[in-house]
């Protein structure tokens, strides 16, 4: 009778597999596939980051931009994953190719996109169907990998280190992204980086696998050929920046730096310097000093003995200026979000000439910080020493994190820390191009309780403007303004006030946190007045 062959001890059976007939892949390679999904992972959301961010900043209304590119690039990766299964042979070599033109199109998608807005047209057509075909494209690398992976680890195991890393690249390029990435390296140089990346495990993969690769000359040589492409984008991507920033502006851009918070712009021509933020005009040389007149001095001499005064928002100095021309001012405080804004304004030689170097004064105290959370914050540590006069000079209401600046939480939040007496002079976009917007301003802020006191003046670069006076009390209007003002004394200033019925008050809703019309009405007003142009 023959032996029978001892059975094998488990323990001393190796865990590498023979190539199998889908991937061939050997278990001790498994790690640094993982490790790919971490950094596909991480690309994936930084690209449609870019693209959220990109068109928040061409288009307005970050909440609508950000809520279409999601949903259209989630979409688009459903239909990546749905087309993976139509992959049926040379699963790494499909996966490399997919991650050559991830890097590709991911990488290219910043100058793509601002040079579609500045040359063409169809600026939405070219922005979604390049976040459509970006996340058909990654949509497509997690079920590859799950494949290629399938027969080296348990399918437990598989899919959940797979989905943990997927979800943790996640987690780092949200992180990175406003942290770093944009004040740092910028919209363009981001996108390049990493497109660089995807292209950097396109070329490990090939390099861990080049058993199973052959021929591989021609994988090698395209990702190659698209990373020097974005290498050299990386390098010239400030020039590249410029060239396509350059296209949307009429005057030469002379400044360009970003924020966790916007994207500031300074152009120079004609004599003129502008100020934009995210593309939109906040001030020209030409005539700005009518703007911060009519919105800092009606109010400011109206006001008995202005001695403290606060200023929201308006980090260029410029209503701070307007302020500190009152010889009865002491002390001023700046709350501003973004501290970039305010050290340009107060550092850069030019800029701070501006303002007559007022973010530098004695009598000023800046606070970088928002404005919303602040004057909770400043109430909850029970600091309720009142303002004498107080300035609100917001950008316009075009997205829901500023409409909330102008709700009645805001308003109601702001009124703890006024003095008996005080004055708060507030910027309400135009009561021509943007009535009703102007009107739910004025209506929000009735409705908490001030007394109201609604006025415009023309300032020839933004149109026909609104402003509003709001107190406990009644306003009287002064007769006495500082001298040296250039725009504003005590007639023009009566003559403000009076309405004309094309800019006359119309019935509107009040701007509640909850509802935000005040946005709609603002996008609705600048619409139809862009139309009309």
């Amino acid at each position: 009778m023959s032996e029978s062959a001892p059975s094998a001890d488990p323990s001393t059976v190796p865990r590498v597999h023979e190539a199998d007939a889908a991937s061939g892949v050997d278990a001790r390679l498994s790690r640094p596939l993982m490790i790919s999904v971490f950094a596909i992972a991480t690309c994936g959301l930084i690209y449609e980051l870019l693209a959220g961010t990109i068109a928040s900043y061409l288009l307005g209304d970050s909440v609508t931009q950000f809520s279409t590119i999601i949903g259209a690039y989630l979409f688009a990766m459903g239909v990546g994953s749905y087309l993976s299964g139509f992959v049926t042979k040379d699963l790494l070599r499909v996966f490399i190719r997919i991650e050559i033109l991830v890097g590709l199109i991911g990488g290219l998608s910043s100058p793509v996109l601002f040079l579609a807005y500045s040359e063409l047209n169809a600026f939405r057509f070219v922005l979604y169907g390049w976040v459509g075909l970006t996340g058909v494209l990654v949509g497509l690398e997690i079920p590859l990998l799950l494949r290629i992976l399938k027969d080296v680890l348990p399918f437990r195991d598989l899919v959940s280190q797979v989905l943990a890393l997927d979800y943790l690249g996640a987690l780092a390029a949200s992180l990175v992204f406003p942290l770093w990435l944009v004040p740092q390296l910028g919209l363009m140089r981001s996108s390049f980086v990493f497109g660089v990346l995807n292209i950097l495990v396109a070329i490990w993969t090939c390099h861990l696998f080049r058993h199973l690769l052959k021929p591989r000359l021609l994988l090698t040589v395209q990702a190659y050929a698209v990373l020097a492409l974005l290498l050299a984008g990386t390098w010239f991507s400030s020039e590249l920046m410029t060239f396509s920033e350059q296209r949307l502006y009429q005057d030469r851009v002379v400044m360009a730096r970003s924020s966790p918070y916007q994207r500031l712009v300074v152009t120079r021509g004609g004599g003129e310097t502008r100020l934009f933020l995210d593309g939109n005009l906040q001030f020209s040389t030409l005539d700005e000093y009518r703007y911060h007149e009519a919105l800092v001095h009606p109010g400011l001499a109206a006001v008995a003995n202005p001695r403290r005064v606060l200023v929201l928002g308006g980090g260029d100095g410029l209503a701070v200026r307007e302020v500190l021309r009152d010889p009865r001012v002491e002390s001023v405080t700046l709350v501003d979000l973004d501290p970039l804004m305010t050290e340009i304004f107060r550092d850069h030689d030019e800029l701070s000439r501006l303002n007559q170097r007022a973010l530098r004064s004695d009598k000023l105290t800046v606070v970088n910080a928002d404005a919303f959370v602040w004057l909770e914050r400043r109430r909850l540590e029970g600091n309720l020493e009142g303002f004498d006069f107080i300035v609100i000079d917001f950008p316009d209401p075009r997205s829901y994190s500023l409409g909330k600046l102008y709700t009645t939480t805001f308003y109601r939040r702001l009124e703890p820390h006024l003095a008996p007496d005080a004055i708060v002079a507030i910027q309400s976009t135009s009561p021509l191009f943007a009535r009703r917007a102007f009107w739910c301003i004025v209506e929000t802020i009735r409705s908490v309780g001030f007394t109201v006191r609604p006025y415009h003046a023309a300032v020839p670069s933004f149109g026909e403007w609104g402003f509003v006076l709001a107190a406990r009390q009644p306003i009287t209007l002064a007769d006495q303004y500082p001298p040296g003002l250039r725009f504003l004394d005590a007639i023009s200033v009566r003559a403000m006030f009076d309405f004309p019925e094309d800019m006359k008050a119309l019935p509107v809703e009040i701007n509640q946190l909850n509802n935000q019309v005040l946005v709609r009405y603002h996008a609705e007003g600048w619409d139809h007045a862009a139309a009309g142009s």
